[in-house]
C-alpha cells in the first residue's frame, strides 16, 4: 500500500507489531536535494524553515542547506496561500474585480484597488473626477504608512521584541480608524471603483485626520527611538541581509529595498499618476543596503507620506469651503452605479431616496440599476499595463479586454513576489538566525505573492 508522497511498509511479525504501518514522508525538491547530495558524496544538512507565522513572515517555506549555523544555500517555496484571485476575476464584472484584488496584499489593499481601477479607466478612456483622485492619494499615503508599520512591528516581533510590535500596531490602529470612517471597513475595502469612488468621504473626515496625526506621530516617534538607539536591534540588523545596488537591479527588486541601496527610484516621481507631480515630497534613500537601513528608510517614508496626506487634506478642505459640487464618480450612467450609499438602521446600503425612486417612481431606473449591477458595463477590446508605487515596490496591473463585461485576463506584478527573489542573495553565507531578519526586511505578504 502506498499513497502519493508517502512510502508505506507493514512491520513483520517478528517484532510483534503485525499490521502496524509506518509512513515515511518524501517529496519533490526535498528528495532531489538528498539524492544529489548522496551522488556527490557530500554530507549536507537540509532543513525546512516554515511555513509558519511568525518568523517566516507568513506562510513562506524556506529550504535551507546549512553547514553548522551557516546557510550555504537558500531556496524559497511559495504557493501555500494561493487563492486563484486572478482567475476568479475573469468570471466577475469589472466592478466586482475590486473586491478580489483588494485581498491580494491584505496589509495594503488600497494600492491594489487604485492600480486596478486606473487600468480599467485607461481601457475605458476616462479619468476619475478631481475629488476622487484626491481621496485616492490620501488613502494610498495613509496606507503606505500603515503598511510600513506592519513591516517594522512584525519584524521586531520575529526577533522577540514584543514591545516593538505593540507600539507599531498601536500607531497603525489610528490609521485603520480613519479607513473605517471612510469606507466602513478596516481592510479589504472595495471602496475605490472604476470611474471614482463608492461614495464621498463622510463629513468631518479631514478634521478626524488632523486630530489623529499628533497621536500617530507620537507612537511613531517612540517606535523610532526604541529601534534607532537599541544596541541589540542594531547588532541583529546592521550588516545583515546585505543586497548591493547591482544585485537589486539585476533581480528586478523595487521599493524600500532598492532605495536602501542608493537608487531614488519611485514611480510617484519618475512616472507620476493621480497628480503626484503636484505634491511636495522627497524620496528617501540610503547606501547601507542592509536590514537596518531598510527599517530606518521606512520611518523616513512614513514622514513623507504624512506630508503628502496633509497636502491632500488641505485641498479637500478648500473644496469643502468653495460651496461647489465636487463629484467622486464619472458622470456616465453606463459606468457609474446609480445608487448612493447611506447609513440606515440595518447598516450601510442604498440610500432611502434612491430606493424610493427605483421602486416607486421609475421602472427604467430600476431596470438600469439591475442590469448595471448584475451584468456590468462593457469595456472596449484592448489591453493595458498600469504601474503604481506600492508600499513594497512597483505594482503592475495587466488587463486584457475582449469587449465584454468582465476581464479576458487579469494579471498582477506583485512587488513581494519579485522582491522575494533577493532572499538567497541576502542569506547565503550568513547565519540561520539572520534569515529571519532578512525575510522581515523584505516584508513580503504572501497573499500578494501567491494570489
Amino acid at each position: 500500500m502506498s499513497t502519493t508522497g508517502f512510502d508505506s511498509d507493514v512491520d513483520s511479525e517478528a517484532d510483534g507489531t503485525e499490521g502496524v504501518r509506518t509512513f515515511t514522508a518524501n517529496g519533490g525538491d526535498w528528495a532531489a536535494i538528498a539524492e544529489e547530495a548522496a551522488r556527490l558524496g557530500e554530507e549536507r544538512i537540509v532543513v525546512n524553515m516554515g511555513p509558519q507565522h511568525p518568523s517566516t513572515h507568513g506562510v513562506l517555506r524556506l529550504i535551507l542547506e546549512i553547514d553548522g549555523e551557516t546557510v550555504r544555500e537558500a531556496r524559497v517555496g511559495i504557493g501555500y496561500l494561493h487563492t486563484g484571485i486572478e482567475k476568479n476575476m475573469e468570471f466577475r464584472t469589472w466592478t466586482q474585480g475590486v473586491t478580489f484584488c483588494t485581498r491580494m496584499d491584505y496589509v495594503a489593499p488600497f494600492f491594489q484597488e487604485v492600480g486596478y481601477c486606473l487600468a480599467v479607466e485607461k481601457l475605458l478612456g476616462i479619468e476619475a473626477p478631481e475629488r476622487a483622485t484626491l481621496v485616492r492619494v490620501l488613502l494610498m499615503e495613509l496606507q503606505r504608512a500603515a503598511s510600513h508599520l506592519v513591516a517594522i512591528a512584525t519584524g521586531g516581533n520575529e526577533l522577540g521584541a514584543t514591545t516593538i510590535m505593540i507600539e507599531g500596531f498601536q500607531a497603525r490602529e489610528e490609521i485603520l480608524k480613519i479607513f473605517e470612517l471612510v469606507s466602513g471597513l478596516r481592510m479589504n475595502h472595495a471602496y475605490i471603483r472604476p470611474g471614482g469612488l463608492a461614495q464621498d468621504v463622510p463629513p468631518g473626515t479631514t478634521q478626524a485626520i488632523r486630530d489623529m496625526l499628533p497621536r500617530f506621530r507620537k507612537h511613531v516617534k517612540h517606535l523610532h527611538m526604541l529601534m534607532d538607539s537599541n544596541p541589540i536591534f542594531a547588532g541583529r540588523a546592521k550588516g545583515v541581509g546585505y543586497l548591493p545596488l547591482s544585485t537589486a537591479l539585476s533581480l528586478g527588486v523595487t521599493g524600500p529595498i532598492l532605495r536602501s541601496a542608493g537608487l531614488p527610484f519611485d514611480l510617484r516621481k519618475d512616472d507620476p499618476y493621480c497628480g503626484y507631480e503636484t505634491y511636495d515630497f522627497d524620496v528617501p534613500t540610503s547606501t547601507d543596503a542592509d536590514a537596518f537601513a531598510r527599517v530606518m528608510l521606512r520611518f523616513d517614508e512614513i514622514d513623507e507620506s504624512l506630508k503628502i496626506a496633509m497636502q491632500v487634506v488641505e485641498r479637500l478642505e478648500k473644496q469643502d469651503r468653495d460651496g461647489q459640487s465636487h463629484p467622486v464618480m464619472v458622470d456616465d450612467p453606463a459606468i457609474a452605479w446609480p445608487a448612493q450609499l447611506a447609513i440606515g438602521p440595518d447598516g450601510q446600503g442604498n440610500s432611502a431616496a434612491h430606493i424610493r425612486k427605483i421602486m416607486g417612481q421609475s421602472m427604467e431606473s430600476l431596470i438600469h440599476h439591475f442590469k448595471l449591477v448584475t451584468e456590468g458595463f462593457r469595456v472596449p477590446a484592448g489591453q493595458v499595463y498600469q504601474q503604481i508605487e506600492h508600499a513594497k515596490g512597483v505594482l503592475g496591473i495587466h488587463l486584457v479586454s475582449d469587449g465584454a463585461t468582465r476581464p479576458y485576463r487579469a494579471h498582477f506584478r506583485d512587488p513581494s513576489f519579485t522582491n522575494l527573489q533577493s532572499l538567497a542573495a541576502m542569506c547565503e553565507g550568513g547565519q540561520i538566525a539572520d534569515v529571519v531578519v532578512a525575510v522581515a526586511s523584505i516584508d513580503p505578504v504572501l497573499g500578494g505573492v501567491d494570489r
